[in-house]
């Protein structure tokens, strides 16, 4: 990654923006199917991977447990880990390491470490392990519930029933329904709390689970079963990753051009599809067919009232759109996402705002008024989704500076190549 101090010029858009492009990997499916994959019956394929920083720090996390990921070509092979050792987990700025391996590590006869980047101490994990502990896995964190702590298996984990508060992220069900097929009694998993949010990654989770074998009982509301049993090795090719077609498709939104996104699945569990309805809404029109997902942006961006609380993820794309709209905007549902790679709700009003927007912070959102932007520095606080929000608001303000565009890699190496090219 280069320095985080170095700005980058957002570039803008001379004019109306014709584009076809194939999108890498999806992030959520490639490390679920890691995980998934290191704890199967046998070896398996994870086609299409993405390699990411994201990513290969799942690889690493695994094959400190004793996996075997070979992640030199796009398709992972993955041999199933041994649990036979200790080892150091650096889980970087990735929700789903920090939170997805610990319920694994319970497998391990060894002392499993976790630690990763300074901001990761502040993002919550404290419910994965409360319940770890309630389930008999022994922790050491000194209380803290966060980053730094240690997981000490005993090489197997009896399971059963456990009751969390999972309304500060759905990660924390997945998490324990990963790992949850391999326990002695399986897992039964009750939320008692606030709604919990992006609950279709949730379903993405089940999905997986089923697609290998792995009977799940997910009828009620706010329950969670697996029964225990063996997880299937299979060869699975990784979904283009929906979430990061935000800002690609903004291209078209933004400069009333054409983008085409090759391989937009026709059904899917990734809540990244809700861009097609959201860009509708602010005047886009948005076709689906055998070639991809084509969007042709308005004249004109229209604002919209938005409950993103299950896709929280595309708040900060959507913001930027929101912040060129010739309307008032509304977007609701989202304190969760204050715990993610940062605040990105007083982020975004922030950062917008510098720029001369018409934000204001809300306690679960944002709201919006037209205004006219200028350029700018636009921090990004080591967060990828924050780099695409600038790289928005660039293709229609001139002078748009980016710090740290190089945090894109988290999930998309290469971000900045990529869209300069489109604009070149």
């Amino acid at each position: 990654m280069s320095d985080s101090s170095e700005l980058w010029p957002a570039p803008s858009a001379r004019g109306l923006i014709e584009a076809e492009l194939t999108l890498p990997g999806s992030k959520s499916l490639t490390n679920r199917a890691l995980v998934l994959a290191a704890l199967a019956d046998g070896p398996s394929v994870v086609g299409r991977a993405l390699r990411s920083r994201d990513t290969l720090l799942m690889a690493q996390a695994l094959t400190g447990l004793g996996a075997l990921v070979g992640t030199s070509g796009p398709d992972w092979s993955v041999s199933p880990a041994a649990f036979d050792r200790d080892a150091k987990v650096d889980c970087g700025l990735a929700g789903t390491v920090m939170r997805f391996v610990p319920p694994v590590a319970g497998l391990s006869t060894g002392r499993i470490d976790f630690d990763g980047d300074p901001h990761m101490r502040n993002r919550p994990v404290g419910e994965v392990l409360l319940a770890l502990r309630a389930l008999g896995v022994r922790i050491e964190d000194d209380g803290r519930g966060a980053l730094p702590f240690a997981v000490l298996g005993q090489g197997s984990v009896k399971g059963g029933c456990v009751v969390i508060d999972a309304s500060a992220s759905s990660q924390f069900v997945s998490a324990l329904l990963l790992a949850g097929a391999r326990y002695d009694e399986g897992i039964d998993i009750r939320h008692d709390g606030k709604p919990v949010p992006s609950l279709p990654h949730i379903d993405m989770t089940v999905a997986m689970l089923r697609a290998r074998g792995v009977e799940v009982d997910d009828a009620d509301a706010n329950r969670w079963a697996v029964a225990p049993g063996p997880i299937a090795a299979v060869e699975e090719t990784i979904e283009p990753d929906l979430s990061n077609a935000a800002p690609f498709l903004g291209l078209a939104a933004v400069t009333g051009g054409r983008v085409l996104i090759r391989d937009w699945p026709t059904e899917t569990t990734q809540p990244g599809d809700a861009l097609r309805d959201i860009l509708e809404q602010m005047g886009c029109t948005v076709s689906l067919d055998d070639d991809g997902l084509e969007v042709r942006g308005p004249d004109a961006l229209r604002g919209v009232d938005l409950d993103l609380h299950d896709v929280g993820e595309l708040t900060p794309a959507i913001a930027a759109l929101c912040a060129l709209a010739e309307s008032p905007s509304h977007l609701r549902g989202v304190g969760h996402i204050r715990g993610h790679e940062t605040d990105r709700l007083a982020a975004l009003a922030t950062e917008l705002n510098a720029l001369g927007a018409a934000v204001t912070e809300r306690a679960d959102g944002l709201s919006f008024r037209p205004a006219a932007l200028h350029g700018g520095v636009f921090h990004t606080y080591a967060d990828h989704r924050m780099a695409h929000a600038a790289a928005l608001v660039g293709l229609a303000v001139p002078g748009v500076l980016i710090e740290d565009v190089a945090t894109t890699a988290k999930t998309f190496p290469g971000f900045a190549d990529v869209w300069a090219g489109l604009l070149s």
